[in-house]
């Protein structure tokens, strides 16, 4: 522990708690954007889905973000994760979970204005992305495959 000191594991638990948070609300809003594309644009319940989506977004989503990738960095400074194989996966598909919640926020905007770009399927499948990178994630840091 260089520089973290006894603060190493409730740095890592802080990690993990918002990771989970994170994770949460990334399985959440696709639910979220299903209900909402079958609302009429301009309706009132159109408006509800927007305020709940707003609040998903700029609630949990936005600082959970924020959070995991402080308490990230300041684990792989830590234990000089930068010289691992199974760390450069793990970078590869948190950097596409940040990526799929820059979509999710683009998205939510395009519902806002009453656009409906996808179908209900689609946003389905969407819905599998970040169960199965917190799949790779977890084995990379788990088992450490190289």
């Amino acid at each position: 522990m260089a520089y973290l000191g006894a603060a190493y594991l409730w740095v890592k638990a802080a990690h993990v708690i918002f990771v989970i948070f994170l994770m949460a609300g990334l399985f959440m809003m696709p639910r979220f954007f299903v209900y909402h594309q079958e609302t009429v644009p301009g309706s009132s319940e159109d408006r509800r889905w927007i305020e709940r989506e707003g609040r998903l977004l700029k609630i949990i989503l936005n600082p959970s973000l924020i959070l995991v990738w402080v308490f990230g960095l300041m684990l792989m400074v830590e234990i000089g994760a930068w010289s691992f194989g199974w760390f450069h996966l793990k970078l590869l598909f948190v950097l596409g979970l940040s990526g799929y919640h820059g979509w999710i926020a683009g998205y939510t905007k395009k519902l806002a204005r009453g656009e409906r770009p996808l179908s209900d399927k689609k946003l389905r499948m969407l819905n599998e992305i970040p169960g199965v990178a917190a799949a790779v994630i977890v084995i990379a840091v788990i088992v450490k495959p190289f």
